[in-house]
C-alpha cells in the first residue's frame, strides 16, 4: 500500500503542514509568526490565534501543491506534545475534525521524536543504533535510538534548554529577537576565545545552562558598568566566546555518550541543530574520533510538519493510530518503544 498522510504542527510559533506519500515527503509548507519580535520571545496567546488564522490557508496550500486529493489521504498525523499547549489545541482539533470528517486514522506524534526522525526525510540516514544530539528552546537531550520508534533519553538538561540560554544571552546583550541566530551571526567575526565563563559540570549525561546564563549576566552588567560601549566595541567577540562555551557543553557530554554507548553514528537535531558553531564542531570532533555524523537540511531543524509527516509513515506502517479522544500534552516525554 502507499499511504498518503498530511501530517500538521502547530507547537510553537509555526503553523506547518506537510504531505508524506510512501516514505516521501512531497512538499513542507512553513507559515511564522512575526507578531512576536516586538515582545522578544513567543506570547503564547498570539501564537494560537495566529494558529487559527493560518491552518486552513496552510493546510489547502499544502494539499494544492502536493498534488494529493483530501480524499485520496489514507490518514491524518499531528504533534501532540510538547509544545504551547493552546498552539497545540489548534493543530489536535483540526486534525481530529479532518480525520472524523474522511473517515481516515488519526496519528499522534512527539514533536522530540519528530526532530529525531527528520534525519530520515533524506539521504544520507543513519544506521541504528545512533545517538541524537536533540537541541531547541524549550529541551537539550542525548538520545539512544535503536530503531525509528524505538528511543530512549539517555541524558538531559535539569534546568534550562540550551536555546533557551543563547536567546537570554542574546536578550542580555540588547539583541533583536530571535536571539540564537541573531549570536550566531555575530560570532562568525568574532573571537571565541576572547571571554571566558564558568561552566555547571553536571554528573552522567546530563546537562545544566543556568550557571552560564547567570555569570554571563553579571560579566555583561560588569563590564558595562565599567564602559557603556562595551557591548557594542566587542559585540562580535562576546558572541563568539558564549557560543564557543555552549557548544563545548553539548560537545563534550555527547562525546562521553558515544564512549559509554561505543556508538560512533552521531546526529544532532532541533532548532539549535542549525547553528553554524554546533555543526561546524560536530564536522572537527567527528573527523577527530572517527564519528559518522549526520546534519539535518536547514528546513528540518526549525518546527516543521515534515519530520511529524515521516513519524506518522513509520507508525501508519505499524498500524499505531490514536482515538478521536487524543488530547494535546505540553510535556509528553521522549521515551518511547
Amino acid at each position: 500500500m502507499d499511504p498518503k498522510i498530511l501530517a500538521i504542527e502547530s507547537s510553537c510559533d509555526e503553523t506547518s503542514a506537510s504531505v508524506i506519500s510512501n516514505g516521501k515527503v512531497l512538499n513542507n509548507v512553513i507559515a511564522s509568526q512575526s507578531v512576536h519580535h516586538k515582545y522578544g520571545g513567543v506570547v503564547p496567546e498570539l501564537a494560537s490565534r495566529a494558529h487559527q488564522k493560518n491552518i486552513v490557508h496552510i493546510v489547502n496550500e499544502t494539499l494544492t501543491s502536493s498534488g494529493i486529493k483530501k480524499n485520496e489521504l489514507d490518514a491524518i498525523a499531528f504533534t501532540k506534545g510538547p509544545g504551547l499547549l493552546g498552539a497545540l489545541l489548534v493543530g489536535v482539533s483540526f486534525a481530529k475534525s479532518m480525520a472524523l470528517a474522511l473517515d481516515i486514522p488519526l496519528i499522534e506524534v512527539n514533536h522530540m521524536q519528530a526532530h529525531v526522525l527528520s534525519h530520515f526525510i533524506d539521504e544520507p540516514k543513519p544506521r541504528f543504533p545512533f545517538l541524537c544530539l536533540t537541541v531547541s528552546g524549550g529541551h537539550t537531550q542525548i538520545v539512544l535510538v535503536k530503531d525509528h520508534l524505538d528511543m530512549t533519553v539517555i541524558g538531559e538538561t535539569q534546568d534550562d534548554a540550551v536555546g533557551e540560554a543563547f536567546d537570554k544571552a542574546a536578550k542580555m546583550m540588547g539583541l533583536p529577537y530571535p536571539g540564537g541566530p541573531m549570536i550566531d551571526k555575530l560570532a562568525r567575526e568574532g573571537n571565541p576565545n576572547a571571554f571566558r565563563f564558568p561552566i555547571t559540570s553536571m554528573p552522567a549525561l546530563d546537562f545544566s545552562f543556568s550557571g552560564i546564563k547567570t555569570a554571563f549576566l553579571y560579566f555583561i552588567r560588569d563590564e558595562v558598568a565599567k564602559d557603556p560601549s562595551f557591548i557594542e566595541l566587542r559585540k562580535n567577540d562576546i558572541c563568539a566566546s558564549i557560543q564557543k562555551h555552549l557548544v563545548d557543553m553539548l560537545l563534550e557530554k555527547l562525546e562521553k555518550a558515544s564512549v559509554e554507548m561505543n556508538i560512533k553514528q552521531i546526529a544532532i537535531a532541533g532548532g539549535v541543530s542549525a547553528n553554524s558553531g554546533l555543526r561546524d564542531g560536530l564536522k572537527r570532533k567527528g573527523e577527530q574520533l572517527g564519528w559518522e555524523t549526520y546534519i539535518p537540511d536547514f528546513q528540518y531543524c526549525t518546527d516543521n510538519a515534515a519530520m511529524v509527516a515521516i513519524v506518522a509513515h513509520y507508525k501508519y506502517q505499524k498500524k499505531i493510530f490514536s482515538n478521536l479522544n487524543a488530547s494535546p500534552m505540553a510535556r509528553m516525554p521522549l521515551n518511547i518503544k
